[in-house]
C-alpha cells in the first residue's frame, strides 16, 4: 500500500535526496545558474567574433590597412589613402552588413518563437519575396529611382505580411496555415519577378539582380539611415516582448493565465518583425536565409531561453562573414546573399528530413 501511494522512507527522504524538494530546488538552481553562465560566454564570444570580423572587413582588400589607420579612419582623422577606401567604401558596406544582419536575425527568431515553428522565417513565408517583387516591378517597369523603391519595397513587405495573416486567420493563426500559405504568395510573387526580369531591358538587369539576391555593393550612408532608424525602433519593442514570448510557447491558453496579453503581444511582434525585415529588405535586398538561419544557430549555441540578442548577433555575424567570403574567397566576387544561400538551402533540407524522420510535421 504504502508503495502504491508513493510514500517513500529511508534514505530517499534525506535532505538533498531525490524526494526532498529543497534538494530538487538546489539542482534546479544550479542548473539555472550553469544555463544562465553559458548564455553569459556564448553571447560575449558572439560579440567578440563579430568585432572581429568587422575589423577584418575593414582592413583586408586590395589594399591592407593597419588597425591603427582603421581606428584613425573611423576617429575622422585624414589618412592618405585610408580615408576613401576605409571610410567611404569598406566602413558602410560594414555598417549594413552589421545592421542588416541584425534586423534578420531579430525578425528571424521572433516569427519562428511566436509560431513556434523553425521554417515560419520571413524569407521562407514570402515577406521578403514581397519587398523584393514589388522593388523590381518598380525599377524595371515604373523606372522609380532608388529612393522610391526602396519606399515601395517597404510597403510592400507590409501589405504582403498582412495579406498572408489575413488569410490565414480562421479563429487565430496556426503556424503551419500560415507557412503553407505564405509559402504559396511567395511562389506567386516570384512568378511575377521571372516575367518581369525575362521582359526587362539588359540594363535593368544588374540594378534588379540586387533585389532577386541581396548585395552590399551599392552600400551608402543614405540607405543605411533608414534601417539604423527602424532598428532604433523596433528591436527594442521585440525585446521587451522576449520574456511574453517564451510563456506564449506553453499555449495561449496558459500564457493569459500567467499574465501575457496574448493578441497585443502577438500584434506587436508582428508588427516591428515585419517593419525590420522591410526595412533591411529596401537597404540590401534579400539575403536569403539569414533570417531562417540565425535562430536555430543561437539555440544551438546558448541552450533554451529568449533567443533575442543572440539571433541577433548571429545574424550580424552571418552577413558580415558571408560578404566577407564572397568577395575574397573566390576568383570571382559573389553577392552575400549568393554565399548564405548556398548555406541555407542544404539546412533546410536537413531539417525538412529531420522532421520528417521524427514523424513530426511543419
Amino acid at each position: 500500500m504504502t508503495a502504491l501511494l508513493g510514500t517513500t522512507t529511508g534514505p530517499a527522504s534525506a535532505p538533498g535526496g531525490g524526494g526532498d524538494p529543497r534538494g530538487a530546488a538546489t539542482r534546479h538552481g544550479r542548473a539555472r545558474a550553469r544555463r544562465s553562465r553559458r548564455r553569459i560566454v556564448v553571447t560575449l564570444l558572439l560579440a567578440v567574433l563579430l568585432l572581429a570580423v568587422v575589423a577584418t572587413s575593414l582592413m583586408v582588400g586590395q589594399t591592407f590597412y593597419t588597425p591603427g589607420e582603421v581606428v584613425r579612419v573611423i576617429l575622422g582623422e585624414q589618412v592618405p589613402g585610408a580615408s576613401f577606401t576605409v571610410g567611404t567604401l569598406r566602413l558602410p558596406r560594414v555598417v549594413m552588413a552589421v545592421l542588416t544582419g541584425t534586423a534578420f536575425g531579430l525578425a528571424g527568431i521572433a516569427f519562428q518563437t511566436l509560431l513556434r515553428n523553425a521554417l515560419a522565417a520571413p524569407d521562407i513565408i514570402g515577406i521578403s519575396a514581397g519587398a523584393s517583387a514589388a522593388a523590381v516591378v518598380g525599377l524595371v517597369v515604373l523606372g522609380l529611382s532608388e529612393g522610391l523603391v526602396s519606399i515601395v519595397a517597404v510597403v510592400a513587405g507590409l501589405a504582403t505580411a498582412l495579406l498572408i495573416y489575413l488569410l490565414a486567420f480562421k479563429d487565430g493563426v496556426v503556424g503551419t496555415r500560415l507557412i503553407l500559405i505564405g509559402i504559396g504568395i511567395s511562389a506567386m510573387l516570384e512568378s511575377v519577378v521571372a516575367y518581369v526580369i525575362v521582359r526587362a531591358a539588359e540594363w535593368d538587369l544588374q540594378v534588379a539582380m540586387r533585389w532577386l539576391t541581396g548585395s552590399l555593393n551599392n552600400a551608402q550612408w543614405s540607405a543605411i539611415l533608414p534601417l539604423a532608424l527602424a532598428i532604433a525602433c523596433f528591436a527594442p519593442l521585440l525585446l521587451s516582448q522576449a520574456r511574453n514570448l517564451q510563456l506564449m510557447q506553453q499555449g495561449d491558453d496558459s500564457a493569459t493565465a500567467l499574465g501575457v496579453r496574448v493578441e497585443r503581444t502577438r500584434l506587436l511582434v508582428i508588427l516591428s518583425a515585419v517593419a525590420l525585415i522591410s526595412f533591411a529588405t529596401a537597404a540590401s535586398g534579400p539575403i536569403a536565409f539569414v533570417a531562417f538561419l540565425a535562430g536555430p544557430i543561437a539555440a544551438r549555441l546558448v541552450g533554451p531561453g529568449s533567443l533575442m540578442v543572440p539571433s541577433a548577433l548571429v545574424g550580424a555575424l552571418l552577413v558580415c562573414s558571408a560578404d566577407l567570403v564572397g568577395q575574397f574567397a573566390f576568383d570571382a566576387r559573389y553577392p552575400v546573399g549568393v554565399i548564405t544561400g548556398g548555406l541555407g538551402a542544404p539546412f533546410l533540407v536537413y531539417l525538412l528530413i529531420r522532421t520528417n524522420r521524427a514523424g513530426g510535421s511543419l
